[in-house]
């Protein structure tokens, strides 16, 4: 059954950040819609949270039918807000190295600001299992294309208001951590909003916190068996 699948890659990413699993995707007969938010590649960096959840939105609405958001690390809180705003529309949600950020809790405040955005911090927080399966010349070219995310974006606060979200089938893509250790995460309390979803798959791919860049075909199969029903 072939599918829209948007794709939404994390902080200081665009669009680009997916150009080696669409043809993938398109290969496995799906409509890949890779998404370039506002604030991150499109527009200002006046650029809010309600501006990259109005683009999602717009990019579901625009679909042909029912469709699967994908959301990679921070992205995956934008991935579950297009679920919380269009749960008739949205038939699945892949989150992909990163869960979704609970009502009433800031967006991605994770690194300091200057001038009023949140640069690329450089791969020392990321060192470890994040990044090992990257090597100098895509770290470089990572960083290179980084961009700087708005403060409007970063520090806005989540609104989740509708629980039919938790009725959507998700698949959790887990690259640098296990799907055991995502599991105990959930079971912990850690991930409250997952520790309502009634349909939670897992996905493991062997890559660091980047698996587009590193793995896409791999990637593009794993989300292709997400998007077509068993």
């Amino acid at each position: 059954m072939t599918m829209d699948i948007l794709l939404i890659a994390g902080l200081w990413l665009d669009g680009s950040a997916w150009d080696d699993v669409v043809p993938a995707l398109k290969d496995l007969g799906h409509r890949p819609v890779p998404l370039t938010l506002p604030g991150q590649g499109n527009g200002s960096a006046s650029a809010t949270l309600d501006d990259q959840v109005a683009a999602v939105l717009a990019a579901v609405d625009s679909a042909s039918g029912q469709v699967m958001v994908v959301g990679h690390s921070a992205a995956c809180t934008l991935a579950w807000l297009a679920a919380d705003a269009r749960p008739e529309r949205v038939a699945k949600v892949a989150l992909i190295g990163g869960f979704p950020t609970g009502d009433g809790q800031p967006y991605a405040d994770f690194f300091e600001l200057k001038d009023g955005v949140m640069p690329f911090p450089g791969w020392g927080p990321f060192e470890g299992p994040d990044s090992a399966d990257l090597d100098e010349e895509a770290r470089r070219t990572i960083a290179a294309a980084a961009i700087p995310v708005p403060a409007g974006v970063s520090k806005s606060v989540v609104r989740l208001t509708d629980e039919r979200r938790f009725d959507i089938p998700v698949v959790l893509v887990c690259p640098e951590y296990t799907p055991a250790q995502a599991r105990e995460w959930i079971e912990a309390g850690d991930v409250p909003e997952l520790g309502r979803a009634k349909h939670l798959d897992f996905a493991d791919i062997d890559s660091g916190h980047w698996p587009m860049f590193t793995r896409p075909a791999e990637l593009a199969r794993l989300l292709s068996a997400a998007a077509t029903p068993a």
